[in-house]
């Protein structure tokens, strides 16, 4: 771990490095021994301004705070930082859970336990004959992928099917 301080039109008092140094090492506990941070405080005239850069693992966390008073400037940062920090590890967490939890709700079917193939009735015909510009107008607005239809004037039964392509099938049964 490294903590680098920088100071702008200010001093860093050695009450706002053990502060700081204190604050840091909880955060040591959610981020883990490896990271780097970078703390840069800074006056201008009455504003107190803290900008902190923490670097872990794969993440990267920045936060600016700036209040009238340099102690609650660096409390309300490291504030924001830790809120941050447990909002990722909460994220990850879940996450992991869901994960765990869909393999659970979706157990794959094995050999014994496949279920047979069911026939569901379908209302996809129309006994009136029609023609076949009928029979496509019908088909559209049923938005069907089948539909079956008697022809005018033969009295046979045709089908039409929607291809792959986009385009129409028909099929005249004999």
């Amino acid at each position: 771990m490294s903590i680098n301080f920088t100071a702008r039109h200010t001093s860093i008092t050695p009450e706002i490095r053990q502060f700081c140094e204190k604050r840091i090492k909880s955060l040591e506990k959610f981020l883990g021994k490896k990271m780097d941070v970078d703390l840069i405080l800074s006056v201008e005239k009455y504003r107190h301004k803290v900008d902190i850069n923490v670097r872990a693992r794969k993440s990267v966390l920045n936060t600016v705070e700036e209040t009238q008073d340099m102690l609650s400037s660096l409390s309300l940062a490291f504030d924001n930082i830790e809120k941050r920090v447990k909002k990722e590890r909460e994220k990850l967490r879940e996450r992991k859970r869901r994960k765990s939890k869909e393999r659970e709700a979706f157990p794959l079917p094995t050999e014994a336990e496949e279920q047979p193939r069911r026939i569901i009735q379908s209302q996809d015909y129309s006994l009136k004959p029609m023609s076949l510009e009928d029979a496509i107008i019908q088909f559209d607005l049923k938005k069907k992928e089948v539909f079956v239809f008697r022809t005018v004037g033969s009295e046979k039964w045709a089908v039409i099917h929607r291809r792959k392509d986009g385009n129409y099938g028909y099929i005249e049964l004999e």
